[in-house]
């Protein structure tokens, strides 16, 4: 068996009439940029996730430094985040010349432990950027009640959970300002990059639709230092057809992660953990396993595909050699990062195929 770990072939044959449809209609008329269609989506993205602002962007990083932009970092401002996560949570601080500083993970669910938060806040500390990693938000009420306590900024990281929930909340109205990605092999991807920001502040909307698009307040007259951060009218007429589908989509997402669990149960692996406050979109099945390079080769040569998300973590990488951080200074995310292996992980995902990966792990 040759098992696809995304089927995002087989997702595009689901909903090909309507993405073709809709494709089309943009090339009749022409409208890449700014088109009528990015209006709409961002309309049916403030319905899906009662969010007062859903702002499209260019990339689920680009989303990042808007919020930042808005929330106006300056360089040498310190930004609490995660050092196990993809680069692009803590690289783009290190890009506005703010500097990233890491605060443990949670040994179960593999966010930012709030727990080890403010020994880590200074005078220089303006924002606290949580990662809800793998599709489950961070532990929101402890982070932003020191948040609100210490007068700092929340951004949520949401580029792999849109659609995930924290007591109820979606994931989109979470802190300050809330982003995610719609890189094609996320929950609900676009296809090419593609990303939104959420806010329920109308100043801090009103200032990232100026900054998407060079800063400007009307037509050449820039109000702002901004960027070139609009999501195109295709991606986002892309978005609009699947979000029909999302919740369908979700729900099989669950279905399988529950498959999962249930045929990985009292092996020798240690499986996912989720919050009983919170909803995960299941952005991966990640397991840890002790021998993982070993595991992942005799499970290619049976055509089965795994990832490592994330191998190193951000303190360890050359990139960030200057913070001067050093192996042991978070041993836990260094621990997970040794262990941790994503499974093949979709809503299509068989229940054949299901049983031939537990099988052979």
């Amino acid at each position: 068996m040759q098992i696809d770990f995304a089927k995002l072939q087989y997702q595009y044959q689901l909903y090909k009439t309507e993405i073709d449809e809709a494709i089309h209609r943009i090339l009749d008329k022409s409208n890449y940029i700014m088109g009528e269609e990015v209006n709409t989506l961002e309309e049916n993205l403030q319905k899906y996730t009662g969010a007062k602002h859903a702002i499209t962007c260019s990339s689920g990083t680009d989303a990042l430094l808007l919020a930042m932009m808005a929330l106006d970092i300056q360089p040498d401002d310190e930004i609490l985040t995660t050092p196990f996560t993809f680069i692009a949570t803590a690289e783009t601080i290190a890009f506005l010349k703010a500097k990233p500083v890491f605060v443990d993970i949670d040994e179960k669910t593999y966010n930012m432990d709030a727990a080890k938060i403010e020994e880590k806040i200074t005078p220089k500390t303006k924002a606290i950027m949580p990662v809800s990693l793998y599709g489950q938000p961070a532990d929101m009420d402890a982070i932003q009640a020191i948040a609100n306590k210490h007068d700092l900024q929340v951004i949520v990281d949401g580029a792999q959970s849109f659609g995930s929930t924290f007591n109820g909340k979606t994931d989109s109205n979470l802190g300050d300002i809330s982003t995610t990605s719609f890189f094609p092999a996320k929950p609900l991807g676009c296809f090419g990059d593609g990303g939104a920001v959420f806010t329920n502040d109308d100043a801090l909307a009103e200032k990232m639709r100026s900054l998407r698009v060079h800063g400007q307040s009307k037509r050449y007259h820039h109000k702002y230092i901004g960027m070139g951060g609009r999501m195109d009218t295709i991606q986002c007429a892309i978005v609009d057809v699947k979000l029909k589908y999302y919740e369908k989509d979700l729900a099989l997402r669950q279905e399988v992660a529950k498959k999962y669990t249930q045929a990985l149960e009292g092996k020798d692996l240690i499986l996912p953990f989720v919050d009983e406050r919170a909803t995960s979109v299941w952005a991966q099945y990640s397991v840890r396993v002790q021998n993982r390079d070993e595991v992942q080769a005799k499970l290619k040569e049976q055509g089965i595909p795994t990832a490592v998300h994330y191998p190193i973590p951000l303190h360890l990488q050359e990139c960030f050699e200057y913070l001067k951080y050093k192996k042991g200074d978070f041993p836990i995310a260094e621990r997970v990062s040794a262990e941790i292996m994503s499974l093949p992980m979709n809503p299509y995902v068989g229940d054949d195929e299901i049983s031939y990966i537990t099988n052979h792990i």
